[in-house]
Parts: structure tokens; sequence; C-alpha cells
């Protein structure tokens, strides 16, 4: 199927200060306009994106190369000989001229094709070219459903090298078709600096293409938006987003490298301006929230978990671990208090009530970081723990919290929970056994990791025996690779699931940068 991706990106005007977020007005229906003939028209400027596809309804964004109007057009066929509905959006300079819209009424499990141009806000008869994206919206029947996940995106200086085909995971995923796919975080890495060029131990050089706004830590509200324009860039990326919709959540280099909610910017080696995490935060969320195609939470804006229900086999439960915890460090504590918090108590009653009450056969917590893998703080042990496990023994701080919602699943009867993640750099897959743990009251369960889709490679890091997770299948650098391994090694990772219509089974596939599965799974779920 053929679908248009966008117009050839101008890089002079990608390197403006730019800023937006728009107002949303609905109309019946846009009436075909009338083409000037204009030699400067409003363009789309980094390809168009769908996410969080529901039964009935999706999110599209595109970004203007000026303020204008967004108008968008749907239809059930690619030739838009039928028009569904239309709606409009100002794009606008304190959003960065981007602009999302919520699409609704869609018939379920249908292809639905969507039509964004922008329209001169001086000269409403100047009209740029329409940009053509499409997605598929969840079954309302028990038919087969499958999806990609991975994360970490241009981290560690390894950026987009053209010659090299660019960020290629992308290409690989979209082979597969896949209905959507889960973004595990870290969609950016704003505080890791893209350079020109890089030497490879090989002697040949990593070229990347470089922009003003990438070229440091992003402090400014622009500099954390440049880094998301800077993967938008990617040739692969933007016809990966113009055919697959986007489940989005963020982790820690959205803002910087492990950050937490009030912490002071005293590290070593720091050298922002502000004093404190809150402050890089708040324009980081701002920025993540224009680029990324997300529903907003009227009750709380900004929020990143949610459930996306993807019809009767599937429930998405994405999750937030980085807003609402309580500081990195020691975390040994056996009681549970606001040092330990790691999803926060508002996130863990929202997901116990919403697992409990999911009607679909399989429930995805899709986490940003692992549960049982030993992460720590800026990779110093005295630092203390940067993720959930605090090392071998009785669950303690962090994993308190972890403890108490798997004892919820077990005995509030949930059935088939499965933990998809990334963050690590490496892939693998964790069966999470009670009888082999030192916390034990819990139903054995599945933790899938895939990543990175353009960073370097690490790993890979150690298990922590608190819940019991054993190993079963790993690919990540030998000691005599060494660390941070360019993906021009191919060690860039996806994970791709299968849920079958008929059975309700579901097959977990890990894969490489060129599609190769590497290691698979068949789960099936359990009924009653």
């Amino acid at each position: 199927m053929a679908i248009r991706i966008g117009q050839a990106l101008n890089r002079r005007k990608l390197l403006k200060t730019l800023g937006s977020t728009a107002l949303i007005t609905g109309v019946s229906g846009i009436a075909r306009p009338y083409l000037s003939r204009a030699a400067d028209r409003p363009a789309v400027s980094h390809g168009v994106q769908s996410g969080d596809v529901s039964t009935d309804s999706g999110m599209v964004w595109a970004r203007a190369d000026r303020a204008s109007r967004m108008q968008v057009e749907v239809s059930t066929v690619e030739s838009f000989k039928t028009i569904h509905s239309g709606v409009f959006v100002d794009a606008l300079p304190d959003n960065d001229f981007t602009g999302k819209v919520l699409i609704e009424n869609l018939p379920a499990g249908q292809d639905i094709f969507y039509r964004i141009r922008f329209q001169d806000l001086a000269q409403p008869t100047i009209q740029g070219e329409p940009v053509v994206g499409r997605f598929r919206t969840a079954p309302a029947d028990q038919r087969s459903v499958s999806f990609v996940w991975s994360g970490d995106v241009a981290g560690q200086g390894w950026g987009i090298d053209e010659a090299r085909g660019g960020m290629r995971c992308y290409a690989s995923m979209q082979k597969n078709r896949p209905d959507f796919f889960i973004h595990s975080g870290d969609t950016i890495y704003a505080d890791g600096p893209i350079q020109a060029e890089v030497k490879l131990p090989d002697g040949t050089m990593w070229k990347n293409i470089v922009t003003e706004e990438k070229s440091k830590n992003a402090e400014t509200l622009a500099e954390f938006r440049g880094a998301h324009k800077y993967n938008l860039l990617d040739k692969n990326f933007r016809a990966f987003n113009a055919e697959v919709p986007m489940f989005a959540q963020w982790d820690d280099h959205e803002v910087y490298n492990n950050w937490w909610p009030g912490e002071p910017l005293t590290r070593p080696g720091m050298k922002y301006a502000d004093k404190n995490a809150m402050q890089l935060a708040v324009r980081a969320a701002k920025a993540f929230h224009e680029y990324m195609p997300m529903r907003f939470e009227p009750a709380e804006p900004g929020r990143v978990y949610r459930k996306i229900s993807y019809g009767p086999l599937l429930d998405v439960f994405m999750l937030d671990m980085r807003t609402y915890r309580g500081p990195n460090g020691e975390n040994l504590q056996t009681s549970y208090g606001p040092d330990a918090y790691f999803l926060g108590p508002q996130q863990v009653q929202w997901l116990k009530r919403g697992l409990a009450n999911s009607r679909a056969t399989w429930k995805v917590i899709a986490a940003d970081m692992p549960i049982g893998l030993i992460v720590y703080q800026d990779y110093v042990k005295s630092w203390g723990a940067e993720a959930v496990a605090q090392g071998d023994g009785p669950a303690r701080g962090r994993e308190l919290e972890i403890a108490d919602l798997l004892s919820f699943v077990k005995h509030a009867g949930v059935r088939n929970t499965v933990w998809l993640t990334a963050d690590v750099h490496y892939t693998a897959a964790h069966y999470y056994d009670p009888n082999l743990a030192q916390f034990q009251d819990f139903e054995p369960f599945w933790e899938f990791v895939s990543g990175p889709i353009n960073a370097g490679t690490f790993g890979p890091n150690t298990l922590d025996n608190t819940f019991g997770p054993q190993l079963k299948f790993i690919k990540a650098p030998t000691k005599e690779q060494g660390q941070n391994l360019s993906p021009a090694l191919g060690y860039q990772f996806f994970g791709h699931v299968a849920i079958d219509g008929p059975t309700g089974a579901m097959t977990v596939t890990l894969k490489d940068l060129d599609d190769r599965a590497l290691w698979s799974t068949r789960l099936d779920p359990k009924m009653g």
C-alpha cells in the first residue's frame, strides 16, 4: 500500500526556534479546497503520526512550518472517494506549530486513512499539499492482533547516519505490518548531544546529521523540542509513523539521565544553569506532549499513564515510572512511604482497578523500566538504585510497591498479565517464578525486554532474586565487545507480539535490526 509520508524537510526552517499546543474545533466535513498557485504555501514539516488507537477513535498529529490551520480529512478508502469526517486545529507558535486531534466515531477493525494539509491563516485560499497516513482501529470481535515494542532512540551520540541507511530498526518493524507500536520510553536523548562524526573501532566514521538544538544537552524549551524534531529527520521513522500508530511513554532521557522529581542538579559533571530537575522536567514534558500523538487527559494535564483498550483480546496499561517516584538512592526501607514510591500510590491504585476490571484476554503492562534487573544510579553501586531492583533478598524500598501489586493480581484473580519493557539497551526474556523467589505471594508471569532502536548497546545487567526472575534468553554485548556498541554492529532490537484470534494464544518474538527472529515463545491464556 503506497502512502505519502511527507514533504522534503527544510533544514533552514528546522534550525529556527519555534513553539505550540492546539485548541480543537470539530466540523461536520471539509470541502475539497482550491489549491492556490502561490509559491510559498504552508507545509507539513515532519511527516504525520497517529496514536492511542481504540475501536472507534485515534489521535492524528502533524507539524506545520509556520502558523496555520491544520485540516484533517478521514476516509475508509485510500482514494478518499468518500470523506468520513473532518476536523481542524490551529497550529500556533505556543506549541511549536504542532497540532493533534482525536478522530472519533470510526468503524471498528477498519483501515482508516487520514489526509492532513495546512491552510494559511492570512490568506485562507492558500493551502499546502496534503500528506496521507493510515491506521487500523481495534477490532470489536476476537480477530488476531499484532504489535511491536522497543525503546531508546538517538542515544550515546548515535544519531542519523544516512549513508548507513538511517534508523533502520523502524524499517524492520514496519515490515511486520503491526497494528501499533509501543514506544517504551527514551523517545529522545535530551541529554545526548549529537556530533558530526564518531570514529568506530574498525577505523570507519559514523557520520551524523547534525542540528543546532542537538549539539548540547537540552535546557531550553526550544532545545527539548529540537531533540524530538531531530528524530523526525529520519526517513524510516517518518515512513513508520505514517503507517503504524504509536503508544508512547517516557522515561528519563526525555529530561536527563536517571532524574527524579525535585532532584537538585548537583551530580558530578552536571552543567545545567537550572538548580532543580523540575525546572527541566516542565519544559521536557511540554515538548513531549507536543510531539507525541497521545490523548489528552483533562483530569490531569500532562499525564502519561493510561489504559488503551485494543479489542476483546487486549488491554494495554501504559505506565509512568518516572514522574511520581521518590529519590534514587539506597532505598532499603522495610515499610512503604514516599521515599519508596516508584509508580506512586495514585498510579498503583489506578492500575489495580484497571487490571481487576479488565475483561480483555491479555493485560499487557507496558513499563519503561524492568522489574528484576539491577540498574544503579549513574552505574555506581554505592549511589543506590535507579530502577526497582534493590539487590537479592526480601522486598525492600521500591520493591514493596511491586510486591503489593503482584500480590493483588494473584488474589484478585487477574489472569494473563505480561510485562513489556526496554531501557537497558539489550534484549532478554525473564520468567518470574514464585517458587524461586524471596517474595512468593504472586502468580508466575513473563517480562520481555527489547531495545535499543537506534542507540548504544549495553549490558547485561544482574538479575535480583526478590521476585525469582529466570533468564530464558539474552542477546547483549560480550565482555570482549565491551559497552556502547554502535548501531553499525546490528545490536539493535525490538519485540513482536502476535495474539491469535481463534485461540487467544500470544506469541512473543524477540528480533534484531535485520528482522531476524532471535527467540520466541507461545503463551496460552488461562481462562476462568
